[in-house]
């Protein structure tokens, strides 16, 4: 009962909040929820279950996110690598996405590089955090190519404050991967979209961080006598397909990029994960590292991984994932035992030619 009274409130918190922030034009009424009474809103769908099992601190993930907005500056090379791959699938789309949604993670990074890709005409940019939004905005004010309508909005990707069928395009860089029900945050995207509407998103894979997990844990065995959890969990490659079938997304497609960035140190990629607001939010989290123990954690991941010039590798796994709200126009495979021809008889034929 109280976990059904806290997304009624979470539900009602970002309406609200998408009233305060936007002020759609006639062209986006249909995507909001105060544009038609008595609407279907994506959170309200009855296949929507939450997560009975609670992984991430949503509110210490909101607080990051907060931290991030203030500590973002220069370029990442990393995540605009990541928009720049995730985006470029919309160039081998023929047809146009007028309306688009953008959720979270580095959507700054998409606003920037979109330039113009998929014909879309009005951009909505959603975060959890209100500091992400205004820094969102003011950057924007500053860039030179703002041309692109764009609306702001504060929502939270696990209840999604949008209209059913009112969307052409919804994209994800790296953040639907913190959320406690993955495949209801993508049945909720899958819902907000119309038919043949596209889910782009990407999403850090399990192999991420790989070099400090294996630092962290020596160091805690050596200083702490055994380990506690200070690394999120991540989703496997294998388990990327399912997640876009049980969301029931057609023509589902998955593929995997590895990045390795180098840092001069371990503190300097702890630092570049906090201005990404991707440090730990595990609900079963130990409050702190003690001192002692991060800074061995430092002296293993160089001892064991450093190259020559003393930098520290650190590997990003990527996962990619595409699909289509269903629309009979799609490509379908053929029903069993529809074939003309068998296969006996284009072995016969293809053989007959050789000769």
């Amino acid at each position: 009962m109280a976990e059904r009274v806290g997304r009624l409130l979470t539900r009602e918190w970002a309406r609200r909040k998408a009233h305060r922030l936007l002020s759609p034009s006639p062209e986006l009424d249909a995507v909001f929820p105060h544009a038609a009474a008595g609407a279907s809103f994506s959170t309200d769908v009855d296949d929507v279950q939450s997560s009975r099992v609670k992984i991430f601190d949503r509110d210490l993930k909101l607080k990051q996110r907060d931290r991030a907005a203030w500590l973002m500056g220069g370029k990442n090379d990393f995540v605009d690598s990541v928009a720049e791959n995730l985006l470029d699938r919309l160039d081998d789309c023929k047809k146009a996405f007028p309306t688009a949604l953008c959720l979270g993670g580095s959507s700054g990074a998409i606003r920037h590089l979109i330039r113009g890709r998929g014909g879309i005409e009005h951009l909505i940019m959603m975060d959890m955090s209100l500091d992400m939004i205004k820094h969102l905005k003011e950057t924007e004010r500053n860039s030179v190519d703002n041309k692109l309508e764009t609306l702001y909005m504060v929502g939270d990707e696990e209840f999604l404050p949008i209209k059913e069928n009112s969307l052409e395009l919804v994209v994800s860089c790296l953040g639907l991967h913190w959320t406690n029900d993955l495949p209801g945050a993508m049945i909720q995207c899958r819902l907000a979209l119309k038919p043949d509407g596209l889910f782009l998103a990407a999403i850090l894979g399990g192999e991420t961080l790989k070099e400090l997990r294996i630092a962290c844990t020596i160091a805690q065995m050596e200083r702490e006598g055994g380990i506690s959890p200070h690394m999120s969990p991540l989703a496997q490659v294998r388990d990327a397909g399912n997640l876009l079938t049980r969301a029931g997304f057609a023509l589902p497609g998955v593929d995997v990029d590895e990045y390795t960035v180098r840092y001069d140190s371990a503190l300097e990629l702890i630092e570049h994960l906090r201005t990404m607001g991707e440090t730990n939010a595990l609900l079963q989290r130990s409050n702190m590292l003690k001192r002692d123990t991060a800074l061995a954690t430092a002296a293993v991941y160089e001892s064991m991984f450093a190259a020559e010039d003393g930098k520290i590798p650190a590997s990003f796994q990527v996962i990619y994932m595409t699909g289509w709200k269903d629309h009979p126009s799609q490509q379908r495979a053929k029903s069993r035992g529809s074939a003309t021809i068998s296969f006996e008889d284009l072995q016969k034929h293809l053989g007959s030619d050789e000769k």
